[in-house]
């Protein structure tokens, strides 16, 4: 009796484990094409790379020297196989504008402070979103529950660009109850504060979204079972209808991963925040190309990596997704 149990447990567990090793294989072909594309456009568009560095006036020695340094003087394909063994080893190049920092330790020490704005703003829009899917699709408001999907649509219809400011002029520079998220010294609130601005267009989107799907859900049969065993509306809902109604988040939820990473870098500029947006602007505005290529690359490897986990995170909790991508 217990061998089929332990044999009927792990069936799933390695159906989960060979979806997140399909979506990790998926997504460092993606990444590979990403900086594939970067690497050709850097260097195929038309103009001298070394001349847009240098400006109209440097020397011919000048160009030639800095050719060299970045390996244009190669042949393209050489050229390609040289930077193919640098995207494994992680070594991109040395920025031209820090001599003897190299792209890539220019990039990871602003990879740790938008991955933290980024994610505490995905949990923060998860949570805010699920919560007001549920209030929105449940029984606890009312009439009122409509207000939810009111204010969710405001939300999502105000621009961020717009929102912040704002909101930041209200709370930072007229009631001062929250530090600016840009004085080095606002720590976790000012972390908190600006996540949780980041996060507002997604928890609105989730709302939405999570709210349509939970009233569809709600139909099912079994939630009625549930209802007639004793079962809560809270515990009704939290516990059978959002695993349900999981699918259509978490699709939210990865759609919306490259406008969070945008707005990432909307909300560094305005604080002005360590992190990959202010990178690459600054690596763009100092024509810093070896640096702006790997900041480039890196942003991109971010947005596949959080969209391929947000998809197995969707096959491990519904079965269905797992079957549809066997039966592909």
């Amino acid at each position: 009796m217990g061998q089929p149990s332990r044999e009927g447990t792990a069936r799933p567990l390695a159906q989960i484990a060979r979806t997140f090793a399909g979506r990790l294989f998926e997504g460092l072909v993606v990444v590979w094409l990403l900086a594939t594309l970067v690497f050709f456009a850097m260097r195929l568009l038309p103009g001298d790379p070394a001349a847009l560095v240098l400006g109209d006036q440097a020397t011919e020695a000048d160009l030639a020297a800095l050719r060299s340094r970045l390996g244009l003087d190669a042949p393209i394909h050489v050229q390609y196989a040289h930077f193919l063994r640098g995207l494994v080893t992680l070594d991109l190049g040395e920025s031209l504008r820090r001599p003897g920092t190299t792209a890539a330790a220019r990039v990871g020490l602003a990879l740790g402070p938008t991955a933290a704005l980024a994610g505490v703003a995905v949990v923060l829009g998860a949570m805010l979103g699920v919560g007001g899917a549920i209030l929105g699709a449940g029984p606890w408001l009312g009439r009122r529950r409509a207000w939810v999907d009111r204010v969710a649509t405001a939300l999502a219809a105000t621009p961020l660009l717009a929102l912040a400011p704002v909101v930041t002029f209200v709370l930072v520079i007229r009631l001062r109850v929250i530090p600016l998220p840009g004085d080095p010294e606002a720590g976790a609130a000012g972390l908190l504060f600006a996540s949780a601005l980041l996060s507002l267009p997604l928890a609105a989107q989730v709302a939405r979204i999570g709210r349509a799907a939970l009233a569809e859900v709600a139909k099912a049969q079994y939630l009625t079972v549930a209802k007639a065993k004793g079962g809560s509306d809270g515990r009704v809902y939290w516990l059978h209808a959002l695993p349900a109604a999981s699918g259509p988040i978490l699709t939210v939820v990865g759609t919306q991963l490259g406008a969070l990473l945008g707005g990432a870098v909307v909300l560094e500029r305005l604080f002005d925040r360590p992190g990959l947006g202010t990178l690459i602007l600054d690596a763009y505005a100092s024509r810093d190309l070896p640096v702006l290529q790997a900041a480039v690359i890196a942003s991109g490897a971010l947005f596949v990596l959080a969209q391929q986990v947000a998809s197995a995170s969707h096959a491990a909790i519904d079965p269905r997704a797992r079957g549809a991508k066997g039966a592909a």
